[in-house]
């Protein structure tokens, strides 16, 4: 590699200087940071699945269900307020020590945190203890989440060819419907079950499956070798001391466009997914089997539709495609809760396909979009942060969403308008982005 290089060229293996330890395969690092990153999520989102229908009877039991709920999601929303917490200390670990490291350290965490879910006891035999229990461990999946998104797909832009660079980083998206799909179909097989038998053990199965799943995607993590380009910038530029102050000194401005960018990633899409089970099991009475059954239909049209975008943003430019998702998102918002209040089956798969459609195009170009914005000595701190500041906001969605149901009387109208303006906000950060000189370009590139 050559010093100065900007992000449009990225490292491959053969650029590796001599004397250091050879790269590994870009197809082998994609494969870690997506297997990985799957199994994160799947880990993640079980929560999110069973938020309504397990966790708000058996952790936040009370005489009104919309409280026991609200409840829940409040707990929903502890890993979200730990996720800049956890982008901090992880970036500071990706960006001093390397991106291995810490991409080892949060998928041994979320495991952990994930299995000991699955052993807590309830409300009815710890009393307050329990949700206070559940509570923390979320927290602790929030930090591991917090360092995970941004390395990984960091590692996997940093080892694309030149011309690649989007669909590796939506390579590591798909890890998203991917972990969706793991997710809702490992509750939706244990919901099978007599309904004592779920609400009694049946729900702790995924969750104790965890450290199987997480053993799998540690020894993948630890078998990749550091990045050539971080290599790189730790023997020419050198690593900074404290690379979250340097990110706040040198680029606020940037970061804050990057979370106003990536705010449908997280506030929309929690809001389609952990609010809607609520919405449509609780409020409208369907059995929680169809809109589990139709997010798992929804999750295949998602992995399918991120590919496609990342292949599209290599030809057209992220910024393009993103824009596009963007606008999607926003004209849809309506008509996907207009096709649940139908109630029919068919009509809500079709919401759930037209949910994960929009989310998709826009979070399989975002890692792409965003990694211009930062200067290389601070790139995973600044994607951590982009990503988990507007998760703070995220976590909270699926409480407020139920909030403005029961301003609105329960029309869908009231969580419709909120997608709207979470739509608005991530279009004004994506033009934005697309305005702005990458970070790292000879104009710009601090002194």
């Amino acid at each position: 590699m050559t010093h100065g290089r900007s992000p449009e060229t990225a490292a491959t293996p053969a650029d590796s200087k001599a004397g250091t330890k050879p790269a590994s395969r870009p197809g082998k690092v994609v494969a870690a940071a997506f297997i990985g990153t799957a199994l994160e999520w799947y880990d993640f989102f079980l929560f999110g699945t069973t938020a309504a229908i397990v966790f708000a009877p058996l952790f936040f039991p009370g005489s009104d269900p919309v409280v026991s709920t609200i409840s829940a999601f409040l707990s929903f929303s502890a890993a979200f307020i730990a996720r800049p917490i956890g982008a901090v200390v992880f970036g500071h670990i990706g960006d001093k020590f390397g991106r291995r490291g810490a991409l080892v350290a949060t998928v041994t965490l979320m495991g952990i945190a994930s299995t000991l879910m699955g052993l807590l006891p309830t409300y009815a035999s710890a009393g307050i203890a329990a949700p206070l229990m559940l509570t923390l461990l979320r927290a602790v999946q929030g930090i591991a989440t917090g360092g995970e998104w941004g390395g990984a797909t960091l590692m996997a832009i940093e080892y694309a060819p030149a011309r690649r660079r989007s669909l590796y980083a939506a390579l590591v998206q798909a890890g998203s419907p991917v972990g969706t799909l793991l997710s809702t179909g490992a509750i939706t097989l244990v919901a099978l079950l007599p309904r004592d038998d779920f609400m009694s053990w049946g729900w702790r199965l995924p969750f104790l499956a965890s450290i199987v799943l997480v053993g799998v995607a540690l020894w993948l993590r630890w078998n990749v070798e550091e990045t050539p380009e971080f290599q790189e910038i730790r023997e020419t530029k050198g690593t900074r001391k404290a690379p979250v102050l340097e990110l706040l000194r040198q680029a606020p401005g940037r970061l804050a466009i990057g979370v106003c960018t990536y705010l449908v990633g997280n506030a929309g899409f929690f809001i389609l997914t952990t609010f809607m089970i609520g919405y449509t099991t609780l409020v409208l009475g369907m059995d929680k089997s169809v809109i589990l059954g139709a997010m798992t239909i929804g999750a295949v049209a998602q992995l399918v539709m991120t590919l496609v975008a990342g292949r599209l943003a290599d030809r057209f430019g992220p910024a393009r495609v993103g824009i596009v998702g963007y606008v999607v998102f926003v004209l849809l918002a309506f008509p996907i809760f207009w096709l649940m209040d139908t109630r029919e089956p068919a009509m809500v798969v079709l919401g759930m396909v037209l949910t994960f459609g929009p989310c998709a195009i826009t979070y399989a170009i975002i890692g792409a979009l965003i990694e211009k914005l930062f200067p290389a000595e601070v790139k995973y701190t600044g994607m951590g942060l982009s990503a988990n500041l507007s998760a703070v906001l995220a976590g909270f969605m699926p409480a407020v969403a139920t909030l403005s149901l029961t301003l609105s009387d329960n029309a869908s109208w009231g969580p419709a308008a909120l997608l709207v303006i979470i739509g608005l906000i991530s279009l004004g950060g994506a033009v934005a982005t697309a305005k702005v000189p990458a970070a790292d370009t000879p104009a710009t590139r601090p002194r």
